[in-house]
C-alpha cells in the first residue's frame, strides 16, 4: 500500500517515525469533543518545531495556533492536556458552532525509543495488533500492552491524571464487485468512517463506472485472489454484491478464512439457499463456516431500491461492529445456515 493510500492515522504515525529519526516530534490525540467538531476522538496530528505537520485536529484554526506555540518553545513536558474552544488557552481560536476540543500532547524526543513507541501504534492502526496505551500526566507513556480490541479506531478514558487509549485499525469495508447497491454501500461506508476498498476484476464494468464515491480505493483484481494473498484484519467487513455466482461464491469461500467481523452476500432467500448448497457441495464449507455468512444480507427493513438496500447492509454492518454477534439483537432475515422458510415471493424479487 502506498503512503498516500493509507488511512490518515497511519500516515500521521508513519510520518512521525520518519521525522523522529532526526528531530523531536509532538504527537497530538483528540481525547474529547463537545458540540460540533470536525475531528472525532482518537484523531491524530504530528508536528515538528520547524512547522511541519501531518494530520488534523480541527480543519485549520487550532493547528495554526498549535504550530506557533511549538515554535515559541511551549509544550516541553512529556505529556499534557490542553483545551481549545472554551476561550481559556487561546481566546482568539474558535471552533465551528461553538465546539470544544480536548487534546493530549506528547513531546517525543528524537531517537530509537520514540521510533519504537510510534511503531507500536502504527502497527495497531494498520491492523497487526490492537494495543492499549496508558500514561499518567505529565509523564511519558511507559505502558503499552497488546489488546483484543476491534470495532472502532480508538476508545479513550481520561480521568485526571490518568489517560487510557485503546488503538486498533480503522474499520475497513471490502466490496467484491461493483453494482448499484455496492455504490451506495461504499458511499455510506465512507461517510461512516470506513476505509473503503472496491475489488473489481471485470474490465468492462470498470470502464462503465462514471465516478466512484469519495474516498474509495479501486483495485482491479479478483476479490478471492486478493483475500488469499493479502488477507485482512479483524476490523474488516467483506461484502459481495454482484449477483454473479462466479464472483460471489469464490469471494465467500476465501472470506471465511479471514478474521473479518462481517461477511455477507446479496441475494433473495431462495438464491441464498442455492448459494449455501453450492458452498457446501463445491467449497466443502462446514456448518461453522457457513454460519459466518450473512445472506440474505442486511437488516430486514423492506428495502427495494439500491439506496435502501445499501442502507440496510451498512446498518447491519455497523450493528455487528458496535454491538458484536453475541450482544446484538438479531433483526436480519437470517444468516446462510438459518434461512427463513422460502415462499414464492422470495424467488420473485431480489430483496436483500
Amino acid at each position: 500500500m502506498s503512503y498516500l493510500s493509507q488511512p490518515l492515522d497511519a500516515r500521521v504515525l508513519q510520518q512521525a517515525i520518519n521525522w523522529a529519526e532526526s528531530v523531536p516530534v509532538w504527537l497530538c490525540t483528540v481525547l474529547h469533543t463537545w458540540g460540533s467538531s470536525p475531528r472525532s476522538p482518537g484523531s491524530l496530528l504530528v508536528a515538528t518545531q520547524d512547522g511541519r505537520q501531518e494530520g488534523s485536529l480541527s480543519g485549520g484554526c487550532v493547528e495554526e495556533h498549535f504550530i506557533k506555540q511549538i515554535a515559541d518553545g511551549r509544550w516541553q513536558q512529556a505529556s499534557q492536556v490542553v483545551r481549545y474552544g472554551d476561550g481559556e488557552l487561546a481566546p482568539e481560536v474558535t471552533l465551528p458552532c461553538g465546539g470544544i476540543l480536548e487534546i493530549l500532547i506528547e513531546y517525543l524526543p528524537a531517537g530509537e525509543a520514540t521510533i519504537a513507541y510510534l511503531q507500536q501504534q502504527l502497527n495497531a492502526v494498520q491492523g497487526y495488533q490492537a494495543i492499549r496505551k496508558q500514561l499518567q500526566l505529565p509523564n511519558a507513556c511507559e505502558h503499552i500492552v497488546e489488546e483484543d480490541f476491534a470495532g472502532t479506531t480508538a476508545a479513550i478514558t481520561y480521568q485526571t491524571p490518568n489517560i487510557d487509549i485503546r488503538m486498533a485499525a480503522a474499520p475497513r469495508l471490502l466490496v467484491a464487485g461493483y453494482s448499484p447497491v455496492a455504490h451506495y454501500c461504499m458511499e455510506f461506508g465512507h461517510a461512516l468512517g470506513f476505509e473503503v476498498v472496491l475489488l473489481e476484476p471485470r474490465a468492462s464494468v470498470v470502464a462503465n463506472i462514471e465516478q466512484l464515491p469519495a474516498g474509495v480505493r479501486l483495485l482491479e483484481t479478483f476479490p478471492a485472489k486478493y483475500l488469499e494473498q493479502q488477507g485482512c484484519h479483524a476490523n474488516t467487513a467483506i461484502v459481495s454484491l454482484t449477483h454473479d455466482p462466479r464472483l460471489d461464491d469464490l469471494t465467500m469461500m476465501e472470506a471465511i478464512n479471514t478474521p473479518a467481523f462481517y461477511i455477507g452476500a446479496m441475494g433473495s432467500s431462495r438464491n441464498s439457499a442455492k448459494r449455501r448448497e453450492r458452498l457446501e457441495r463445491i467449497g466443502e464449507l462446514t456448518e461453522a463456516q457457513l454460519s459466518r455468512i450473512h445472506a440474505p444480507i442486511g437488516l430486514a427493513i423492506g428495502s427495494k431500491t439500491p439506496a435502501e438496500i445499501g442502507l440496510a447492509i451498512m446498518a447491519d454492518i455497523v450493528r455487528i461492529k458496535n454491538l458484536g454477534h453475541m450482544n446484538a439483537k438479531p433483526v436480519v432475515q437470517g444468516t446462510l445456515n438459518q434461512l427463513a422458510p422460502l415462499t414464492e415471493e422470495d424467488g420473485a424479487s431480489c430483496a436483500i
